[in-house]
């Protein structure tokens, strides 16, 4: 096509958009490419006068008198009669349009190809196309020889112990299959061992071949192996329980709980929430294959059987982050009912906590699904909360926020948003005697860090490509924590960033410690220690905290301070002893 004018091509352009979105035209191109996809050649085509016609126009040329020649194309209707006396009078059938062309020659292009932006197409090229896309694993044909010698193994160990394997002792069959110790639950139960008490060979050998032939990778294995009550894609909440049971009985770093029944379900609980936060990115509720894969929680896992101290298995598992959240479950939960609701959750961290970001926190934008109980929160939810709360660092925690901002669930922080909860700030400042900014100060201070994409619009892709997120987070919901880094020495912040040698903690795992260890020296302290440790707060750090209570609207009630703190659980470091309250007897979680 010849050079056009702007004006001219704007228009060209439009017509040919409007061609393109005809009906008839969208089922013409359909036809072709399947005709591409199974390596068909194409026929050419003559247009109809509807066809070149462009959104119901005048058509481009008049169409041809009708005719009886018939060397026209369009050919005037015929009688009934005509038409069956020159069916019947026909010595050949009718060739296929697709092999006669308007001129009457045979199609010139079943034996050309198609060159696409400068790829040459030829027919079949789409069927030839490997496979690239293994939703259960790339299989591996070299794998079979060597599921055979482990099936041997197998073999052998079944051997030692009479052809029947107790679920005590099939440790040794999963170490024989080249899988993690604490597989070996999975693999018992999917073999049918529960529902004879043991597993002979024939049993194991059917799953197993029917398990490697199927999938081909440990994360695909797993989902399988765990999700026998429903769907091998996903696993739900469920789906870890006897898992979690069998390390709680067996790990040596358990021990000292497994006397304690009472908090089996507890630590286990504890467990599955931070699995799920971690793991199941798609907030479904369900970890599916791609979920698993993309996690470190196989890798985490297998890591147990090499490490007697399960605190030194920082990820997922570790008893003393356990004993560090629900502690704090049980400083808010007065009634130990486990649930907590909007009054109880704003005592969390001495108020620091604003009253609309906790309104938010309880109307379901975080806490749907399942488990959601209108105006209370559930002991899993508040995992995922202290999680996000100690560590806005990590992207779960992020998005986590980034929910409870976000109000009307346009997926944008609007400046009417970031105002309403900024508003709540400058209010608690200004009652307690600190210099206040206005919004429009701060807003520039935001827009500085976050740097959006789009001017005035904050998305969720910006506040985690923005390595200040939880400053932004802590500016307008979490006064304490506000207040802490616009006092910090001011080389603090070059220090974090600087790079060091070898992993660094992560603001939660910082943060558990610190607690555990406290929680730990206030479990051990006599009274003379507690003393003294009460005349440390001078008057205005009292002042301080009432005000902030007052402006809340609530009010302290000394004596039910007393009494909780008389019945903390902390005697759980060492074990439990009998003065525990028992009402915590509800293991229903999920």
């Amino acid at each position: 096509m010849t050079h056009l004018s702007p004006i001219l091509k704007v228009k060209v352009d439009e017509l040919f958009l409007r061609w393109l979105s005809m009906p008839d035209t969208q089922r013409i191109l359909r036809n072709d490419l399947n005709k591409l996809i199974q390596g068909r050649p194409l026929s050419p085509r003559q247009l109809s006068p509807v066809q070149n016609t462009i959104g119901g126009a005048r058509p481009i040329s008049p169409p041809a008198p009708p005719t009886s020649s018939p060397t026209q194309l369009l050919r005037s209707p015929r009688s009934p009669r005509e038409r069956t006396s020159r069916k019947t009078s026909s010595k050949s059938p009718p060739r296929s349009p697709r092999l006669e062309n308007h001129d009457g020659t045979k199609n010139q292009m079943k034996d050309k190809t198609l060159v696409l932006n400068n790829v040459r197409i030829v027919p079949g090229c789409a069927a030839k196309l490997p496979q690239f896309y293994f939703p259960l694993g790339k299989p591996d044909d070299s794998n079979s020889a060597l599921y055979d010698d482990k099936l041997s193994e197998v073999t052998k160990v079944f051997q030692r112990f009479d052809g029947s394997v107790p679920n005590g002792e099939f440790g040794a069959v999963a170490k024989a299959c080249g899988l993690p110790l604490y597989w070996r639950e999975p693999l018992f139960a999917t073999a049918g061992g529960h529902k004879h008490g043991f597993v002979t060979l024939p049993m194991f050998t059917v799953m197993w071949k029917s398990l490697t032939s199927q999938y081909h990778d440990n994360a695909s294995r797993f989902v399988r192996l765990l999700s026998t009550k429903h769907s091998s894609e996903y696993l739900e909440a469920d789906d870890f329980i006897p898992l979690l049971q069998d390390i709680v009985e067996t790990h040596p770093g358990l021990e000292f709980l497994r006397e304690a029944a009472d908090f089996h379900s507890r630590y286990v609980h504890t467990v599955i929430a931070r699995i799920f936060y971690y793991v199941n990115s798609s907030w479904t509720g369900r970890i599916t294959i791609p979920e698993l894969r993309n996690s470190n929680f196989l890798e985490v896992l297998a890591s147990l059987e090499d490490e007697e101290d399960i605190n030194e298995i920082v990820d997922y598992f570790s008893y003393e982050h356990f004993y560090v959240i629900y502690c704090k479950f049980w400083e808010l939960d007065t009634d130990h009912d486990l649930l907590i609701d909007e009054k109880d959750l704003m005592r969390h961290n001495n108020h620091a906590l604003s009253s609309r970001i906790v309104k938010r926190l309880f109307s379901g934008c975080v806490t749907r699904g399942p488990t959601y109980i209108d105006g209370k929160m559930t002991y899993p939810e508040f995992v995922w909360f202290l999680l996000s709360e100690e560590d806005k660092k990590h992207p779960r925690s992020i998005e986590y926020w980034f929910r409870c901002m976000d109000m009307d669930g346009d997926g944008i922080l609007s400046m009417y948003e970031l105002e309403y909860f900024y508003s709540e700030q400058v209010s608690k400042m200004e009652a307690l005697g600190i210099e206040t900014m206005v919004f429009e100060d701060c807003l520039c201070q935001i827009l500085d860090m976050v740097k959006p994409k789009v001017e005035g619009c904050i998305k969720l892709s910006d506040l985690k490509n923005c390595k200040l997120a939880y400053i932004f987070f802590n500016t307008f919901f979490n006064l304490d924590k506000y207040l802490e880094h616009e006092q910090r020495d001011p080389f603090a912040a070059a220090r974090d960033f600087q790079d060091t040698d070898g992993p660094q903690p992560t603001d939660w795992e910082r943060y558990a410690q610190e607690e555990y260890d406290l929680l730990v020296a206030e479990e051990g302290a006599n009274e003379p220690t507690e003393g003294l440790y009460e005349d440390d707060f001078d008057e205005d750090e009292d002042l301080a905290e009432s005000d902030i209570m007052a402006l809340k609207g609530l009010e302290k009630d000394v004596n039910e301070e007393n009494d909780r703190g008389s019945k903390k659980p902390w005697t759980m470091v060492t074990g439990i002893d009998g003065d525990i309250d028992d009402d915590d007897d509800d293991d229903d979680f999920y």
